[in-house]
């Protein structure tokens, strides 16, 4: 189990990177992406929808908001990352499959 502090870096590092990646790929697609108060947002114009992402410390869990179903990812050291205790799929996956339902050929 990891301590709060190990928590919030893992959390600091996996968001960061995908903020990055999304950023640098919205210009070339069509959404907004925003890193404000520890929380990841993209947003879609028409039709208006977001996608949240945020810690959720008390659980030691990054939660996902999108498409209006939730998701809600665990630390998994050997994946090294962020995954969805189910299917394995990690949260930079889980991103991608998201927008490609909204942008059928989006990538990073």
């Amino acid at each position: 189990m990891l301590t709060d502090q190990e928590f919030q870096q893992r959390v600091d590092q996996t968001l960061e990177t995908v903020f990055a990646k999304l950023a640098g790929a919205s210009d070339d697609y069509d959404f907004d992406v925003d890193m404000n108060n520890g929380a990841l947002t993209v947003e879609f114009e028409e039709p208006r929808e977001r996608f949240v992402v945020s810690p959720n410390s008390p659980v030691k869990q990054i939660w996902v908001s999108a498409h209006v179903q939730s998701y809600k990812f665990d630390w998994k050291p050997e994946a090294d990352a962020f995954v969805l205790p189910d299917s394995g799929q990690t949260l930079e996956d889980l991103m991608v499959s998201a927008i490609q339902k909204r942008i059928p050929d989006f990538h990073l």
